[in-house]
């Protein structure tokens, strides 16, 4: 399996480190690699001149040495090897054996790289197939022939082998150091960098989109002078941003909720004045014209619709203003029947169908406002669907809390509605004639009463389904 990168900022770090050492140790080793065989390969050519050819001249005297008549091999190392050449030809080899020259047995290869060694004095490196690697000079001999001397590489390439085992060692042992060193060094230069990264995950964990936000404080220690301390000090900065604007989108709300709840509280008074006057000329005994009553009528039915715009506009304020609910054992099973019988009686066109558990669920909470949630979700079915239409209103609990759903077999909600369907005077057709009553806070209220109770709503639509289910948590 291929090994990723290291991708957090202390590891690329430390890994770069790392490279850059190895690649410094690698130069190293290679340029004192070089160094060293070259200085050992100058000493070995100036030993092959200070020999001046001595013992392969020596060698032409006598094919079978004897006591009085014997290469001169004073003063060469052993394995020192001797050849002479005449017409290009190798005439006679040895190598020098504990100080004792022994014949040479060359192959035609060996033949061939002693007759292709330069007459210039100068060192050139050779293979022989019996003896390694050899450094050999050529120097023309008084008869006309070809003296060569060679030394062997061996000692030459072992040297040099061994500083490159020990450079290894060194390196090795140096990168592991650093390595360690090297991720310690940067996780303490980097410390403030995570300080500004848990300050940002703390940030973005705080619920921003509503409510009074606690913001925490500035970052301390944001140095200008360095790249983590800019950062730091533009996190400031942007925090400083952040929390001026949820101040002031919380103050606007405040400002928003008090006059909703002011204005709402307000209205009530001369929205029911309205409305007893025109009750009350409505049961005046004598003649009132036709247009006259109508006119009555469309008072007082206009006068009811606004005073439950004018309730449930003061109590979104006050569910906003987190006024607390009572807390009292509700028996939802009656609730749902309650509800449902209302329903039925509202909508006798539409399919109500009940699915409730043998025993009664009880839950704690405000009765009322339980109450309300669940009739205006069966409301809203009943306003939003065609006579026929098949409404079914299920409770079921578990362990996780206890759970309502109302689902019907209508055209669905339209799919640009849904994520806004909870929202306040959000309506399928704003076009659409007002007359049903309908004033766009009915799923809004049910939302924002069931949060109050720590339970969430949800909804899922598709044509032929929609079903909205309210979550109580357990008891």
């Amino acid at each position: 399996m291929r090994r990723l990168p290291p991708r957090t900022l202390r590891g690329q770090l430390t890994a770069g480190l790392v490279l850059l050492l190895a690649l410094a140790c690698l130069a190293v080793g290679i340029i004192t690699a070089l160094s060293l065989r070259g200085f050992l390969m100058g000493r070995l050519d100036e030993q092959l001149t200070a020999s001046g050819g001595r013992f392969a001249a020596s060698l032409e005297h006598e094919a079978v040495p004897d006591a009085d008549n014997r290469p001169d091999t004073r003063g060469q190392s052993e394995s020192t090897v001797g050849a002479r050449l005449l017409n290009g030809a190798v005439t006679e080899a040895a190598v020098v054996d504990d100080a004792i020259d022994r014949p040479l047995r060359l192959t035609s290869g060996d033949r061939r790289a002693l007759a292709g060694v330069p007459v210039d004095g100068q060192g050139h490196s050779i293979h022989l197939s019996t003896l390694g690697a050899y450094r050999v000079t050529a120097v023309e001999g008084d008869d006309k022939d070809t003296l060569i001397t060679g030394l062997p590489l061996h000692p030459v390439e072992e040297t040099v082998h061994r500083l490159e085992a020990v450079e290894a060692i060194l390196f090795g042992a140096a990168l592991a150091v650093t390595g360690i060193a090297g991720a310690l060094w940067v996780r303490t230069s980097l410390r403030p960098l995570q300080r500004v990264t848990a300050r940002a995950a703390e940030v973005a964990g705080l619920p921003l989109a509503s409510g009074e936000i606690a913001m925490p404080g500035p970052l301390p220690d944001t140095d200008p002078r360095t790249e983590v301390g800019q950062v730091g000090t533009a996190l400031n900065h942007m925090l400083g941003h952040v929390e001026d604007a949820l101040t002031q989108r919380q103050t606007s709300e405040e400002r928003l909720r008090h006059f909703a709840a002011d204005a709402s509280h307000e209205l009530r008074t001369p929205v029911a004045n309205i409305r007893g006057h025109a009750e009350l000329a409505l049961r005046h005994r004598g003649a009132v014209p036709a247009e006259v009553r109508r006119a009555l009528e469309r008072i007082d039915g206009e006068s009811r619709r606004m005073t439950r715009l004018v309730d449930d506009l003061l109590l979104l304020a006050r569910l906003d203003a987190g006024r607390p609910l009572e807390h009292e054992p509700v028996d939802l099973t009656l609730l749902i029947l309650n509800a449902t019988d209302d329903a039925r009686a509202a909508g006798p066109g539409h399919r109500w169908l009940l699915d409730l558990p043998e025993e009664p669920v009880t839950v704690t909470g405000d009765a009322h406002r339980l109450q309300q949630a669940v009739g205006n979700l069966l409301a809203n079915a009943r306003t939003h669907t065609p006579p026929g239409t098949e409404v079914t209103i299920t409770l079921s609990t578990d362990r996780a809390g206890t759970t309502v759903s109302v689902s019907d077999n209508g055209p669905g909600i339209p799919e640009e509605l849904r994520p806004e369907v909870f929202g306040r005077f959000v309506r399928a057709d704003h076009s659409r004639s007002r007359s049903t009553g309908s004033t766009g806070l009915g799923l809004a209220i049910v939302h924002a009463v069931i949060t109050a109770h720590g339970g969430t709503v949800t909804v899922t639509s598709s044509p032929g389904h929609t079903a909205f289910r309210l979550t109580l948590p357990a008891a």
